[in-house]
């Protein structure tokens, strides 16, 4: 099965806490008692996600974080790689040199097609689209729904949303 971490996940939570608040600069408890995730765990993610420039932090009696920019500009891609490193199906697929087969495999080029649509459609999907779940929906549909349009061609490897 392929899925991301759990602390990708809680970070895609954590940032959708603070999105859900723009105006406001909101403190580390405030975010774990809000996301009802573990003090440690949010200050660990909040410091991977400073360090991505995702969010600023504020030190002081009115101190936290905010988003570094709007959530309709924080693609699903960046937050997952601020915890994961680049996104890659495989070794060959994140870069070259990265597995010693490389020269003699042949299905590289088809993974890192499989890997250019994965993300293509994370960089397609905002911070504010994943304030607006939609239950029991396929991402087309919940795009769709929004005025957007995403199609992904297997063959090319293209992922565009319209």
């Amino acid at each position: 099965m392929l899925r991301v971490s759990r602390l990708t996940d809680y970070a895609t939570v954590v940032m959708t806490c603070i999105a859900a608040h723009p105006d406001d600069v909101l403190s580390t408890v405030q975010i774990a008692d809000e996301t009802r995730l573990e003090l440690p765990t949010v200050s660990k993610l909040l410091k991977a996600l400073g360090h991505a420039a995702l969010v600023e932090s504020f030190r002081g009696v009115n101190g936290g974080y905010r988003l570094a920019k709007p959530a309709s500009e924080i693609s699903l891609a960046e937050i997952v790689e601020a915890l994961e490193g680049p996104i890659g199906m495989t070794e060959c697929s994140a870069g070259e040199g990265q597995c010693d087969r490389e020269s003699q495999c042949g299905v590289r080029g088809s993974w890192q097609r499989i890997n250019s649509v994965l993300d293509q459609t994370l960089r397609a999907v905002s911070l504010a689209d994943m304030l607006k779940p939609l239950p029991q929906t396929s991402l087309s549909q919940a795009a769709s729904s929004q005025g957007r349009k995403i199609a992904v061609t297997v063959k090319t490897g293209e992922a565009t949303t319209e």
